[in-house]
């Protein structure tokens, strides 16, 4: 079998990750590697120098984890990021950085798909979201309807503080769950403020509960 190169290894990774994220690789001083996404593209070179002010550069500073939002005087465009600084035999040998789309500036409504046309809804507004027959329904007080996004891309254009995945079917408002109640096999049902219950999955169960502390 023929051995893969570094460059080729990291394409076969980065096609494991959504379209939506810049993937770059940089040791402790340049960029090494880079692989844009359709969203957002930093046009990052091999052999850019790594900026001061971008979270490549903390997290090489600090050898720490960072994730953070990054205004667009840096690179032109606004970015959300996570860098985590890698080592070998204990020396410092720099750091993968995972890029996703700012796409909550300039927005505060979800536009929903009812019965008489479309309705924007605050974010503030919406309870939760679910994927059902193929449709992402988007539930509000008072209002309900779909929307062409999926969950994955509302991941990202929904306030990170407020929505959370819980469930491959599911993102919620935290703002609006009343009750959590303990189920089988570590899992959890939300009760909402609207009556609904809504699982919280085993596979998102603990992400879940150190989001929300308990």
């Amino acid at each position: 079998m023929e051995r893969l190169t570094l460059v080729s290894l990291l394409d076969v990774i980065g096609e494991l990750f959504s379209d939506e994220i810049s993937i770059a690789v940089s040791n402790t001083s340049e960029y090494i590697y880079y692989r844009p996404s359709k969203r957002v593209d930093l046009k990052i070179r091999q052999g850019d120098a790594v900026k001061e002010g971008t979270i490549a550069h903390k997290a090489l500073m600090s050898k720490q984890k960072v994730s953070e939002f990054i205004d667009r005087d840096i690179f032109g465009v606004p970015y959300h990021g996570m860098a985590v600084p890698f080592e070998r035999n204990g020396k410092l040998e720099g750091c993968v950085m995972a890029i996703y789309p700012a796409l909550t500036e300039g927005k505060s409504v979800v536009t929903v798909k009812t019965g008489d046309g479309w309705k924007p809804i605050p974010f503030s507004n919406v309870k939760y979201l679910e994927v059902k027959d193929r449709k992402t329904h988007v539930v509000a007080d008072g209002c309900s309807g779909t929307n062409k996004n999926s969950l994955q891309e509302f991941e990202y254009l929904l306030p990170r503080e407020s929505f959370v995945r819980c469930h491959r079917s599911f993102l919620v408002n935290v703002n609006h769950i009343k009750e959590i109640y303990p189920d089988t096999h570590s899992t959890f049902v939300l009760a909402m403020d609207n009556g609904a219950t809504i699982p919280v999955s085993q596979s998102y169960s603990s992400y879940f509960r150190k989001l929300l502390g308990f």
